[in-house]
């Protein structure tokens, strides 16, 4: 008898917890679009020259204008950052050989100066205004335009709300399947993920610095979170 009275608070116990059937994991995924508030523009001069002095002279000229345009334009300057400088010979090479048939090494015409600044843009009304002023006073080369958001930190949060509703959607829908019930929250993981239109690549023409402002459009973005969710699973109660 003393036995069965030590057993039988722990067959009321078993009695009471639902059994355990093992564990699910889930993936969810929640998506919220917005509209971008900024742009980056990364655009450039690149000058020719006999020498490369004359090329570097002419463009440090092209491209003193092309930042004081900038910051006329309301750009500041901690916007403005140089994201690339070179300066390389142009080779001419030759179908000439010398006397024992061997190609003779190429010689050098001339000099080519490229220098290249990563723009801020944060008034987007501006921006085509902006990309053709550039152009106007010397760009000749924008290697592309890029749109984002300053601050996703609320987008994001939203994604991972809907992210977590829809992997215990169908965390439930499984569970019920087996009959069985969600239990304790065991993980949580995510991922973020990004979806902006890519980068075009514009090379400047001579016939567009008289134009009208360059047309733009910003679209949306789409800010993604993938989470991966485990929870115990509990059989129903008969």
């Amino acid at each position: 008898m003393r036995a069965l009275s030590v057993l039988a608070p722990f067959a009321l116990l078993a009695s009471v917890l639902p059994a355990y059937a093992g564990t699910i994991a889930i993936e969810g995924r929640g998506e919220v679009r917005a509209a971008p508030d900024m742009a980056t523009i990364n655009s450039g001069v690149t000058s020719q020259g006999a020498t490369a002095r004359e090329a570097l002279d002419a463009n440090t000229t092209a491209m003193n204008e092309l930042i004081a345009a900038l910051k006329e334009a309301g750009i500041e300057a901690r916007d403005i950052q140089t994201s690339g400088f070179s300066v390389n010979p142009n080779y001419v090479y030759s179908d000439a050989r010398d006397d024992l048939g061997y190609s003779l090494p190429p010689r050098i015409n001339g000099y080519q100066v490229s220098n290249s600044v990563t723009v801020v843009v944060r008034d987007l009304e501006n921006l085509g205004a902006i990309l053709d002023k550039s152009v106007t006073v010397g760009a000749n080369t924008v290697n592309g335009v890029s749109f984002s958001v300053a601050d996703p930190s609320e987008l994001l949060d939203e994604a991972r709300k809907a992210a977590f509703a829809n992997a215990r959607d169908k965390a439930e829908l499984y569970a019920g399947v087996a009959d069985a019930t969600l239990g304790e929250l065991v993980s949580i993981s995510e991922q973020q993920t990004f979806d902006a239109p890519q980068p075009y690549p514009m090379y400047a023409r001579a016939e567009m610095s008289a134009s009208a402002p360059v047309p733009v459009e910003a679209g949306e973005m789409s800010f993604a979170i993938t989470v991966n969710v485990s929870w115990d699973l509990n059989n129903s109660a008969d």
